[in-house]
């Protein structure tokens, strides 16, 4: 692997909302591999998290680092986002697929169940992102998440994300699934964690005990 190959294993995919110090963005951004980078803006007027969304972004692409806005087209459009997330609505998911797939990537979450899961990959979408932003407060990742990730890994060709629980070493858990990406929020961005140290742990331990995919 180089450093403009990206690892032949699970990847991590960061969320961060506006909650979080765009200086602690960029920190865990410098701490090693990282696909992509997930920005959800409930809690902020649209102006506010259009001014976080751009300063992030702009970071982001320095270092090669996708973004991804969820649940506001515009700003994803203002900001030069490479794709938007639609959270569990298969209405809206199939518009945005209409939209917009074919200059951004459109990423899909919310299903519980497999048949939530199948249904919104009937619209054919970048992604499938199974977890709740936000919700990653315990240590481990949620036992629903994992085994819905596993299945879908198995029978779908559409990538998938899991969730991580608030521990670094859950990365580990989820990796074992063989599901191509884990999301990681509150264990690089909580209270007292150094995100750029959290981000350099999590690719060690990915780079130690993921299973490589085929290729």
């Amino acid at each position: 692997m180089t450093a403009n190959t990206p690892p032949n294993r699970c990847r991590i995919v960061l969320i961060a909302p506006p909650s979080i110090e765009v200086e602690r963005v960029e920190a865990a951004l410098a701490g090693g591999d990282v696909a992509s980078l997930i920005l959800p803006g409930e809690g902020v007027d649209a102006a506010s998290f259009q001014a976080f969304a751009e300063k992030v972004a702009a970071k982001a692409h320095e270092a090669g680092v996708a973004v991804v806005i969820s649940g506001d087209t515009r700003v994803a459009g203002r900001i030069h986002a490479d794709g938007i997330h639609v959270e569990g609505k298969k209405a809206e998911l199939a518009e945005a697929v209409e939209h917009y797939q074919d200059r951004m990537m459109v990423g899909t979450g919310g299903a519980k169940t497999r048949d939530d899961a199948l249904e919104l990959g009937e619209e054919r979408p970048d992604y499938i992102f199974f977890g709740r932003f936000g919700y990653d407060t315990k240590p481990e990742p949620h036992p629903r998440n994992l085994s819905l990730g596993e299945w879908w890994s198995e029978m779908i060709e559409i990538p998938c994300i899991v969730m991580a629980g608030s521990d670094i070493a859950s990365v580990e858990e989820v990796a074992a699934t063989g599901v191509e990406f884990v999301a990681m929020q509150a264990a690089v961005f909580g209270e007292g964690v150094d995100p750029r140290e959290a981000v350099a742990r999590a690719n060690a331990l990915l780079d130690e005990k993921a299973p490589r995919f085929e290729d």
